[in-house]
């Protein structure tokens, strides 16, 4: 059952692709290169402005409301799939990954939010880190998430709806945060799970959301993962995602969102006594590379 070729279609190429939803341009035909430049262009120096009318309240329900009806309708689709596949966890991981790729892409089209992917895609396996601060964030991630990727995510999430139940059928992995030597065994068990496969990892360093945009302090999972994986970590960064979707907000505004991979950082030579310095310099790329009003307040 090898059509993994489908999610490598489905997220590639991501960003003209989009830009051809978003705004009916076609660049398959040499011409239009100049017009993709000037979308670009205009991606980058939208002005948004927050209209909280009736109108946009309205309109941001319906595409809420669509976004819900067409996740369940994709989860049920792969769910069927998932449990056909139950003895193979490693095709179940790969068909989570395809089911990421079609339904987050779907999803983003249909909130309509123009966004910028910068930055190159890595070809190795990865540890993959994001801020988050919206649940546009995870919509994301399931679109750009390579295939052969797993999440880390808490135990409890098992009991989300429709999402949860999918997370677990796709043998993505759960960790145990009730006290510090039940997290360390699960990010031990983790990293055999992603070394005995050969799986890319995704994770948020946060470990929760933001409420307000600006990026919270890292926890040292990430750090325990890359020295017992050797993986190099790959930092995503987001921006804007904050302002389209707030924390327990039902109202989605048309926020321009920006996606950069920064370039990969190899693990190879760390060391367990440098654990907090991994971490700060981790955390100071990213305050690097957010806007000011995302960065930390001091």
């Amino acid at each position: 059952m090898e059509i993994s070729g489908i999610g490598s279609f489905l997220r590639n190429r991501r960003f003209g692709n989009y830009l051809e939803a978003s705004f009916g341009v076609n660049f398959a035909s040499p011409s239009k290169v100049a017009v993709k430049e000037e979308v670009e262009k205009k991606i980058q120096s939208v002005a948004f402005v927050e209209d909280d009318g009736i109108g946009a309240v309205l309109i941001s329900w319906v595409r809420i409301v669509v976004c819900f009806v067409t996740m369940m309708f994709t989860t049920f689709i792969w769910a069927l799939i998932m449990l056909v596949l139950f003895p193979w966890p490693y095709q179940r991981i790969r068909q989570g990954n395809i089911y990421g790729h079609l339904t987050g892409r779907l999803l983003m089209w249909i909130l309509g939010n123009p966004i910028k992917i910068e930055g190159s895609e890595y070809d190795e396996k990865a540890i993959y880190i994001c801020n988050h601060a919206s649940p546009i964030d995870i919509i994301l991630i399931m679109w750009l998430t390579p295939t052969g990727t797993v999440g880390v995510a808490k135990k409890e999430i098992i009991w989300y709806p429709l999402f949860g139940q999918l997370y677990f059928l796709a043998s993505h992995l759960r960790i145990d945060r009730s006290n510090p030597s039940a997290a360390i065994q699960s990010m031990k068990e983790a990293a055999h799970t992603i070394l005995k496969n050969n799986l890319s990892l995704i994770i948020f360093p946060e470990g929760t959301r933001s409420k307000n945009g600006r990026l919270l302090p890292f926890k040292k999972g990430f750090v325990h993962l890359a020295l017992q994986t050797r993986r190099p970590i790959v930092p995503i960064v987001f921006t804007g995602t904050h302002r389209a979707w707030r924390k327990g907000s039902l109202h989605v505004r048309p926020a321009p969102l920006n996606v950069e991979y920064l370039p990969p950082i190899r693990t190879d030579d760390w060391t367990a006594d440098k654990i907090e310095d991994y971490v700060k310099m981790v955390h100071d790329v990213y305050v690097k590379n957010l806007p000011e009003s995302q960065r930390p307040m001091h």
